[in-house]
């Protein structure tokens, strides 16, 4: 069996073999997506998957750090900026040295907390800041360029 290059239409107009390819190119789609979607609405609608029994709460078991900031310098601090109880910051413009904030913050058990402190050195000398979790230094540094801005954080 052959296909004609080129026929003639009624009015006797060329039609090209191109038409005839793209003819039967949409009936074999149209055959392959009545072939799919046909044996799948036999079957009836769509049942619902069973639902799935309540999942009781875990206790998550909480857990309280104490947190002591500390800076220590000779001539105060400025822009002291913390994260206090509940991860709020808290900010004071300036403080005398020595100077401690403490409270206690609570969360559940295996949780990484973040801790952090940073404050101005007004100088001239030395500010050291000091983070103390548990009794334990955890985090701590010194800078002595007067009005540079550093921090301590975990």
């Amino acid at each position: 069996m052959s296909v004609p290059t080129a026929t003639r239409d009624c009015a006797g107009r060329a039609r090209s073999a191109g038409s005839f390819v793209v003819v039967l190119g949409v009936l074999a789609a149209a055959l392959a997506v009545t072939s799919y979607v046909v044996p799948r609405s036999a079957r009836g609608p769509v049942k619902d998957a069973p639902a799935a029994a309540p999942v009781a709460p875990v206790a998550v078991r909480s857990v309280s750090h104490s947190v002591v900031y500390e800076l220590l310098g000779a001539h105060g601090a400025r822009n002291v900026t913390y994260a206090a109880a509940g991860s709020a910051l808290t900010q004071q413009a300036e403080v005398a040295t020595p100077w401690s904030a403490q409270f206690t913050r609570v969360g559940p058990e295996g949780r990484t907390e973040f801790y952090s402190i940073a404050a101005r050195n007004p100088g001239p000398g030395a500010l050291r800041c000091r983070i103390v979790v548990d009794g334990v230094v955890v985090a701590e540094k010194t800078e002595s360029e007067p009005g540079r801005l550093f921090s301590c954080a975990v």
